[in-house]
């Protein structure tokens, strides 16, 4: 069990970066693609289009903010606030018939099973973002002296 923590440890840096490339990606993603994501909103929210866009800049400034040491911890609880934001999209996707417009073929409709396996995955990416809000280790052993 130690080895498999001290190896995630490791890891911790360049997940971090991955993260950062990953929101980033799916930012932009929001300004390439508009039309597809805005037809994923919920109709019980108002100006999808203008939803959309806020929430393609939040990714990106999050995916930057969490590559940096200074700002990974407040740019990871953003992300997390972000997926809680953004879950009523994935579920309404899941029990919707909607063919995406606008975006490749092989992407316009996703198997049944991928959208509603996209539900809990977003809990993957809450606790892989909360990963990042605890405080960095100064090597200091946590544990109380006796």
């Amino acid at each position: 069990m130690a080895f498999a923590a001290e190896r995630l440890t490791r890891l911790k840096t360049p997940l971090r970066y991955a993260m950062g490339a990953l929101y980033v990606l799916a930012g932009v993603m929001h300004f390439v693609v508009p039309d597809a994501y805005a037809q994923v909103v919920p109709p019980v929210f108002p100006a999808a289009l203008a939803l959309v866009y806020v929430s393609g800049v939040a990714e990106i400034a999050l995916g930057v903010g969490v590559v940096f040491r200074r700002t990974q911890r407040i740019a990871a609880w953003g992300l997390i606030a972000l997926l809680v934001a953004v879950f009523p999209a994935n579920v309404y996707m899941a029990t919707s018939d909607i063919a995406l417009e606008g975006v490749p073929s092989a992407l316009r409709e996703p198997s049944d099973a991928a959208l509603w396996l996209r539900l809990p995955l977003q809990g993957v990416l809450v606790a892989w973002a909360w990963w990042y809000t605890r405080p960095e280790s100064d090597g200091v052993d946590p544990s109380p002296s006796r």
